[in-house]
């Protein structure tokens, strides 16, 4: 029976996914302002942008691989590029990058929410110190420059794209202060969007609720720990641009992770089971 279920729920959910009205010209010339491009899905967030013609700012902390990408997207077509390398986890930096965006750019149609930084995997580490660094990099300066940027997409009536996690939705072990950060970007922005709705303000959020990132780092630093396969990048960065352009309130890739976001509250005890098939654990955990 419960496997039934879940076959007629994927169906529901393909026939969700499958049937939008995602329009590619839609985003040619939109003013669009992409942060964590060096590699993975930030990277091919900006090579899709670049094919569709959007005028891009992109930024990242490392200058040298930001300038790789630049190219690429000039070569792709893209009208007008520029960039700013910008360390995120510095409080006074998301100001000068959204500025800088406003500057080049004369305003923002999309702000497109992707940099982060991630504690080593198991190492379960959870000092207050590392905690307050991956506060500053994944949640307060995803506040910061939102904060700065929506004036500026109010008058355009823009697009607000947040790149998150599965662990924003569904908690799982040796990441508690990752998992922190997520769930409080979850939340602040769960909360900004109805905000917006009862002040009548005209810009919409798409949270976008990712795996695994299809980068280096990121396979490296769950090796031995997790199951789960990287996401391809050109596929899930697709689908985080159809569902900013559509105006999604979110997006799930792969879409199973919709599901397992569901068994939270219907079927705590299954979730768990799920998460357990995820995680590669032989010896117990450290104190």
């Amino acid at each position: 029976m419960k496997v039934l279920l879940l076959m007629g729920l994927g169906a529901l959910f393909f026939a969700y996914y499958w049937d939008d009205n995602f329009d590619p010209a839609s985003l040619h010339g939109a003013r669009v302002l992409l942060t964590g491009v060096s590699a993975g899905i930030g990277e091919e967030l900006a090579y899709h942008y670049a094919r569709l013609g959007s005028h891009l700012v992109l930024t990242a902390h490392t200058e040298a691989l930001l300038q790789q990408v630049v190219g690429n997207c000039r070569k792709l077509g893209a009208p007008k590029v520029f960039y700013i390398a910008a360390d995120m986890a510095s409080p006074e930096v998301p100001e000068r990058v959204v500025q800088f965006a406003l500057d080049k750019l004369g305003g923002l149609d999309y702000l497109v929410l992707n940099h982060l930084g991630a504690a080593p995997a198991g190492t379960r580490v959870r000092s207050s110190q590392s905690t307050r660094w991956l506060m500053q990099m994944n949640f307060l300066s995803y506040v910061q420059l939102t904060s700065s940027a929506l004036p500026s997409l109010t008058d355009s009536k823009g697009s607000l794209v947040v790149v998150s996690s599965l662990l924003g939705r569904v908690p799982t072990s040796f990441s508690s202060p990752y998992s922190a950060a997520k769930f409080a970007l979850d939340s602040f922005f769960s909360s900004l969007r109805r905000e917006l709705d009862v002040q009548e303000v005209n810009v919409a959020i798409t949270m976008c609720v990712l795996g695994l990132r299809d980068r280096a780092s990121a396979a490296e630093g769950v090796r031995g720990i997790t199951r789960v396969r990287a996401a391809p990048g050109p596929k899930a960065a697709l689908a985080v641009i159809r569902g900013g352009a559509t105006r999604a309130s979110g997006v799930f890739y792969p879409w199973r992770f919709h599901l397992l976001c569901l068994l939270r509250s219907w079927m705590p005890h299954s979730r768990a089971w799920f998460v357990r098939q995820e995680l590669n654990i032989t010896t117990p955990a450290a104190a």
